[in-house]
């Protein structure tokens, strides 16, 4: 189908320009420092030992700086989540842009990887350059200590040069750790490995204090290249000058650089900067530390485990309670279990969320990997009976369990449409749970008009995880008078033989059951026509290809409807 402009615009625009804007910023940044170092007066006879190392090693610097304040504002969470829940403050789309935090986060950690390589190239041409072009007419300026002394030991002997090693070491750990296959594999690798952050910036802040760069403080008393009557004057200085190197355009070229055109009244004096990286990270990483400390302080108190109910499919769901615990349909927690481990924490979607009536508040966990299987062996020690269809409960003495939330997702947004579509894989239907759920107690009271409920599941038992919420809101919707409001389709993509829910009470689910996989394109056709002109909300929480799919079709024209499109993320 033909790509509507405005569809395109809605889903792809404001992250476009953020993008924009973001490059924007660090080329600025890059090019401005460049410019400076490479024509500023201040930094004449260190350009004229260094060269170009000086310049990129600073305007790399400068991008770092940038990206490394930058980085940790998509991980302040309650923030965040904060600005999502205040509707009167950022509208829908500005809520929308929040989705794309974890986007951003990735993308400053890519830049700063790729310019720390730039960073430590430069450098290292840099320490060759102290050693090879060592000045005796401005000791000071040196970091070797004398001509041809080995760059390495100007590296390992100097606070910069043993930080930067450090700083290394940190982000490639903290990089390699950061790929997909090591976070679906061990992703207790990828957790221990990014904590490494509080120890990267402590590094960072002492790596910049060893001030190995520095700049002439007396500029007017000494212009650069001046002529010094007191000093014999080099054979090469008294040789006609070569042509001008050539001036990056928008820059001056210093007085004097070349010839005696004024007479020095003092001798050249340098000094180190003042750390410029202090200022650009303490704002974000004092409010990061904050928000930290506030979310520590809200999960210090355990939780209440009422119930916790094996369902198959190595899904078991827990129900708690805490006090003064909120949350709205489409949040998710971050639970800390200490008998598992003592600071590891795993994000799961709430499921059912504390209400006015009730309380507790519940997740359902697919079993995958060592903290979920030692989760569940602490919480049901003997799993009998799994193969039995119907959940069973079982009540027991429960490990000390800790909450850290609720943080904000795109699932959220599913009652700011008048229309909108939720499309689930397999375990991916949590965040549409909660939905259901506050639907099933007061559906009247949202904006919401129409919902499309599109869950696929790989095994049949899979249904019976929600089959009961949703009969009840089945229910409830044809006692109401408005059996439109909800249109379920279930879809069952392996399929070993003639399959259906059997069970009587689970009529309304059996007649929706279809083999196979959703016919998208009719999917996206059928909804447009019967919502002309309208916004439609597109939602998704599964596999990557499903997502792909669907994004591409909200950027397909249909009818004249705007599907704006709407991702939870798995990792």
């Amino acid at each position: 189908m033909a790509l509507s402009w405005r569809s395109w615009i809605t889903n792809e625009g404001g992250k476009h320009i953020i993008l924009v804007m973001w490059l924007g910023a660090n080329t600025w940044m890059f090019w401005r420092t460049f410019i400076l170092y490479y024509s500023g007066p201040q930094y004449y006879y260190l350009h004229k030992m260094l060269g170009l190392g000086l310049c990129i090693s600073r305007a790399s610097a400068s991008v770092l700086n940038l990206n490394c304040s930058l980085v940790l504002l998509p991980m302040c969470r309650s923030l965040l989540t904060c600005l999502r829940g205040s509707h009167k403050v950022m509208s829908r789309k500005g809520r929308r842009l929040l989705d794309k935090s974890k986007t951003f986060h990735v993308a400053c950690g890519v830049a700063i990887c790729v310019f720390s390589v730039v960073h430590v190239s430069a450098h290292l041409t840099n320490a060759l350059s102290f050693s090879l072009r060592y000045s005796e007419e401005f000791p000071s300026l040196n970091m070797a200590h004398h001509r041809g002394e080995d760059p390495r030991i100007i590296i390992l002997t100097t606070v910069p040069g043993v930080t930067g090693v450090l700083l290394v070491l940190i982000l490639f750990l903290m990089f390699t750790a950061s790929s997909y296959c090591i976070r679906v594999s061990s992703y207790e690798i990828f957790w221990y490995t990014h904590n490494l952050f509080i120890v990267f910036y402590i590094v960072l802040l002492v790596h910049v204090i060893g001030g190995a760069l520095k700049y002439q403080t007396n500029v007017e008393a000494h212009p650069p290249g001046c002529f010094r009557p007191n000093r014999t004057v080099p054979e090469s200085r008294l040789r006609p000058q070569p042509e001008q190197e050539s001036v990056p355009p928008g820059s001056e070229r210093p007085a004097g650089r070349n010839g005696f055109d004024t007479v020095c009244r003092e001798e050249a004096r340098f000094q180190a900067h003042f750390p410029e990286t202090w200022l650009w990270v303490s704002g974000p990483l004092c409010l990061y530390c904050a928000e930290r400390l506030y979310r520590y302080v809200r999960s210090s108190t355990p939780v209440t485990i009422v119930s916790v109910i094996s369902h198959p499919c190595d899904v078991i769901e827990v129900r708690m309670v805490k006090k003064n615990f909120k949350a709205r349909p489409g949040q998710y927690v971050v639970l800390n279990c200490p008998s598992v481990s003592s600071f590891e924490g795993h994000p799961f979607t709430l499921t059912v969320c504390p209400t006015v009536k009730k309380a507790t508040f519940g997740i359902h966990l697919r079993v995958l990997g060592d903290w979920t299987e030692c989760f569940r062996e602490l919480l049901l020690p003997d799993p009998s009976a799994d193969s039995e269809i119907l959940p069973i409960v079982q009540q027991r003495r429960y490990p000390k369990l800790y909450v850290d939330g609720p943080f904000g997702s795109p699932s959220e947004e599913v009652f700011s449409y008048e229309v909108s579509l939720c499309v689930a894989g397999g375990i991916g239907v949590t965040p549409f749970a909660s939905v259901l759920n506050a639907l099933l107690d007061e559906w009247q009271q949202y904006k919401l008009r129409r919902l499309y409920f599109i869950w696929i599941c790989r095994e049949l038992q899979a249904f019976y995880w929600f089959a009961d919420l949703l009969c009840a809101l089945h229910q409830k919707l044809w006692q109401d008078n408005r059996p439109d409001y909800l249109n379920i389709q279930l879809y069952l993509s392996k399929a070993e033989g003639l399959q259906n829910i059997s069970e009587e009470r689970y009529r309304a689910l059996s007649s929706r059951l279809m083999i196979g996989r959703p016919r998208w394109k009719l999917l996206f056709e059928e909804i447009g026509k019967a919502n002309k002109h309208k916004r439609v909300g597109v939602f998704c929480c599964g596999p990557k290809g499903i997502s792909k799919t669907l994004h591409k079709l909200c950027n397909t024209s249909h009818f004249g409807t705007t599907f704006e499109y709407n991702k939870e993320s798995f990792s």
